[in-house]
């Protein structure tokens, strides 16, 4: 935010006062939360370049650096521990004020979700604010949360990586929530000697031919820390899709089974359980202060409501999820209520 500074640069008295802007505080903040330039390059999403360039400007402008860099990262100098701090409360300041006047003009929420986006799903997110505008978009889960970083998006539904804690969510300013958890499965054709069964292990899938997902697809790394605990080595693979929509395909007309999350199934193949599944979390991903408390709460009521509304066209899947409640915690509430009336079909 350009407009937001504490004095501008000028000649009062023979001496020159320097215009701090928002995003010198941001800058500096980052680079000090990151420990290097090209981490908090990364997250800037600037080239090192031009941040490294940044930097230096701004050096000049206070008469000394304010970072010792070195081949490990960046360390303060002296005038550095002294102006730091300041920077870092500003940009907090500064990006809480912004945030709370975004969460009080809000007229549209822009949402994010991945792979694809239903318009009951829309529907059940306006519903949480009638007097909203709902703009929804189907995203890809590595700009997701950058976008919602960037203010791009209100909020997105993102699945989670299996080393969540080792996610690059936790460097940026933003606040989530689980939504669900949902178990990797096994997709097998209709009528399959396996579809009957279940949950399956080793065993049981030992001998079957697979249909995998691309390296660069968000559910490679769960169907990685799947394959991991289900099968001595990853099989290879017969095709890799870029979606759910496809591997279903596969699994329906070359007769190939796939892992798959259960709302990532489509009604023409078979479902079965995997014993002791590998587990992926969908997250509610908003730029922190972004929204209040009470938006907020009416979001992750009305989608995990939802969810549970779609589970329940999944019979196999809303079995699991009604006899197992204590692994759903989180729509746990929502296995004995009486289903919503979906408009259209997911």
């Amino acid at each position: 935010m350009r407009g937001a500074h504490v004095r501008g640069k000028r000649r009062t008295g023979g001496c020159s006062v320097m215009r701090v802007e928002l995003r010198h505080a941001r800058l500096v903040a980052t680079i000090a939360s990151a420990g290097s330039i090209s981490s908090a390059a990364t997250q800037l999403n600037l080239p090192q370049p031009a941040l490294s360039s940044q930097l230096r400007r701004l050096e000049r402008e206070f008469g000394g650096e304010l970072f010792v860099r070195s081949y490990s990262g960046v360390v303060p100098t002296p005038l550095g521990e002294r102006l730091i701090p300041m920077f870092v409360d500003l940009a907090r300041r500064g990006d809480a004020l912004i945030a709370e006047v975004a969460a009080q003009n809000t007229e549209t929420l822009r949402v994010g979700n991945v792979e694809w986006t239903p318009p009951t799903l829309r529907d059940a997110i306006a519903a949480s604010l009638p007097a909203v505008e709902v703009q929804t978009e189907t995203v890809d889960p590595s700009d997701a949360m950058s976008r919602v970083a960037e203010g791009l998006l209100t909020l997105a539904l993102v699945p989670s990586p299996p080393d969540r804690e080792a996610a690059d969510v936790r460097k940026m300013p933003l606040g989530t929530v689980v939504v669900l958890r949902e178990p990797v499965w096994l997709a097998v054709p209709a009528r399959h000697p396996l579809s009957e069964q279940g949950p399956v292990g080793p065993a049981q899938v030992r001998s079957l031919d697979w249909v995998r997902y691309a390296r660069s697809h968000w559910f490679h790394d769960h169907e990685e820390a799947a394959f991991a605990d289900l099968v001595e080595d990853r099989p290879v693979a017969a095709h890799r899709v870029r979606g759910h929509h496809e591997a279903m395909s596969w699994v329906r007309e070359a007769g190939v089974a796939a892992l798959t999350v259960p709302t990532g199934a489509t009604k023409d193949v078979s479902l079965v359980p995997v014993a002791n599944a590998h587990i992926c979390e969908l997250l509610l991903v908003w730029r922190t202060g972004s929204l209040s408390r009470a938006t907020l709460a009416a979001l992750v009521e009305n989608v995990r409501r939802y969810y549970c509304d779609y589970a329940r066209t999944i019979p196999r899947f809303w079995s699991w999820l009604v006899a197992h409640p204590e692994d759903f915690r989180e729509v746990q509430r929502f296995l004995t209520d009486s289903p919503q009336d979906l408009p259209g079909s997911c």
